[in-house]
């Protein structure tokens, strides 16, 4: 009898170890930071009707989807820049694009700051594949850089499965960043108007990504946001995004069957996120809702309560301190890494960087952003009251500085630089959607505005945002909103203030 005990006690141990269950393998609180590219909360999660996401769904259903969470801007590597150091963009110095001519890198004192930097030294292995997007490379320095296609997530995430599975007592930290569903590849040429839709990643003539069940969109049947008009060059477009958002979730399906696999689904911690709102005019480089609002969802294998939906407001600035927060790496007191590096002992002896003007001369000594990680599974629970976003640039060309204060009740955009054209991106300027509107008139209608009122705006912008959620009411010239008005103007500026915006100087000359 105690021989056939035994028997089974080592049966069970071989079923634990064949099927992973109940694994004890593999370190605690790993983390997966999966991060799209341009992609609006066009979710099923979210509701929308249309979208084909079961994978992301299925994340949201196991953790916490926040309604409410916010790009601090709207722009491709400003934005990657706020997520990957907790500091708006005026702080950390990136205030556009990285790559080619546009030149914008963050300050060299980020590195005090840098996610992976800081999750480094919290005692993780920290691996990066995909859209890096951000400068200088020793500030957001990895230890692993991986390959693999942006445009095909699934085997973006197969080239993950050495990482994951390592014979480590380190815990892992991912950061994925897949390039759709960004604009490129091309046009539709089967398309049968003058404007052909873009590609949005796609192959032409209906193809497939290697390994990718590729899902297509009928164009009539697409879903239209309020900032864009009902057009059938819209819809066409739409309906290549939709499909590319698809192609994300199944590479975020593909990861989570390879943690599964490795016996890691209880010990990591997965967070989705895009960079900012859909590439179409009114909502990437804009700071109207439909550039700044972002899907968030958190899976917290340590987390009991589950399937939450979470109406806090949550912004780009809290995810380095949080997941830094998850991996017992902040000083809470100071909110900032525990182990801190101090920038001067970090560049002592580089002559560059000693002889280089490394950031602003002081506010940088903590995250801007604050950890949501005790928050996940308390639905009621509140984070922000108070929302700050900017914009400076995109490209190069296109300086068109913005600041916004919102609440819960009202948002307020102050154009600073509303005596000129607002500039377009040059893929959303060559956009069909765009242009089937831009060549009729100004006087066309683009979604809630005229093509004229989008390219040429007022100094304020002021929306009673909880009764007009789609900014479709200016009441910044109302004298029934005057005091409203000059209230959230005190409330920028003093955010401004508090966290250093040099842009501030600007209420005094322009």
């Amino acid at each position: 009898m105690k021989n056939a005990r035994y028997f089974s006690i080592f049966l069970a141990a071989l079923t634990v170890a064949a099927f992973g269950v109940f694994s004890s393998v593999g370190a605690e609180k790993n983390v997966i930071f999966i991060i799209a590219d341009d992609e609006s909360p066009t979710l099923g999660c979210y509701g929308d009707p249309v979208a084909k996401t079961p994978s992301i769904d299925a994340l949201a259903a196991d953790g916490t989807l926040f309604l409410n969470a916010f790009a601090t801007t709207a722009s491709c590597s400003a934005s990657r820049s706020v997520v990957m150091s907790g500091l708006h963009n005026h702080a950390n110095g990136q205030y556009g694009h990285q790559h080619d001519f546009h030149k914008f890198s963050s300050w060299l004192n980020c590195v005090s700051f840098s996610l992976p930097r800081v999750m480094a030294n919290a005692g993780y292995r920290t691996a990066h594949i995909g859209k890096h997007h951000v400068a200088p490379e020793m500030v957001y320095r990895f230890d692993q850089y991986l390959k693999g296609n942006g445009r095909n997530a699934v085997e973006m995430a197969e080239n993950c499965r050495e990482v994951i599975a390592a014979d480590s007592e380190k815990p892992f930290f991912i950061y994925f960043g897949t390039a759709d569903p960004h604009r490129g590849g091309g046009k539709d040429e089967t398309s049968p108007r003058e404007l052909k839709p873009d590609l949005f990643g796609n192959k032409p003539n209906r193809g497939s990504h290697t390994g990718v069940d590729e899902v297509f969109f009928d164009p009539a049947e697409v879903a239209i946001p309020p900032f864009l008009p009902d057009t059938p060059e819209t819809r066409e477009e739409l309906a290549q995004y939709y499909q590319s958002c698809s192609r994300v979730d199944q590479g975020v399906g593909r990861l989570v069957e390879i943690v599964k696999e490795a016996g890691l689904w209880d010990k990591t911690l997965f967070v989705f996120t895009s960079d900012h709102g859909m590439a179409f005019s009114g909502g990437k480089t804009t700071v109207y809702d439909g550039g700044l609002r972002v899907p968030f969802i958190v899976r917290n294998p340590y987390e009991s309560n589950r399937g939450v939906r979470h109406n806090a407001m949550v912004s780009h600035i809290d995810i380095t301190p949080s997941l830094l927060d998850f991996a017992g790496g902040l000083d809470r007191e100071k909110n900032r890494p525990a182990k801190w590096i101090d920038p001067d002992q970090f560049w002592k002896g580089n002559d560059f960087a000693a002889k280089e003007n490394r950031g602003p001369r002081k506010g940088m000594d903590r995250y801007h952003g604050k950890s949501w990680v005790d928050i996940l599974g308390k639905p009621d629970a509140e984070h922000w009251d108070t929302i700050f976003a900017s914009h400076t640039f995109h490209e190069i060309q296109m300086y068109y500085p913005m600041r916004v204060v919102r609440d819960r009740e009202y948002k307020l955009i102050w154009n600073i630089a509303h005596g000129l054209p607002y500039p377009f991106a040059s893929d959303l300027w060559a956009a069909s959607s765009w242009q089937a509107q831009f060549r009729q008139s100004l006087d066309a209608p683009y979604g809630r505005k005229t093509v004229g009122e989008y390219i040429h705006r007022p100094a304020f912008e002021l929306f009673k945002i909880d009764e007009d959620p789609n900014e479709s009411r200016n009441l910044a010239s109302d004298p029934a909103h005057a005091e409203i008005l000059a209230k959230y103007q005190e409330k920028l500026k003093a955010i401004q203030k508090e966290f250093g915006d040099p842009w501030i100087q600007k209420w005094e000359y322009e």
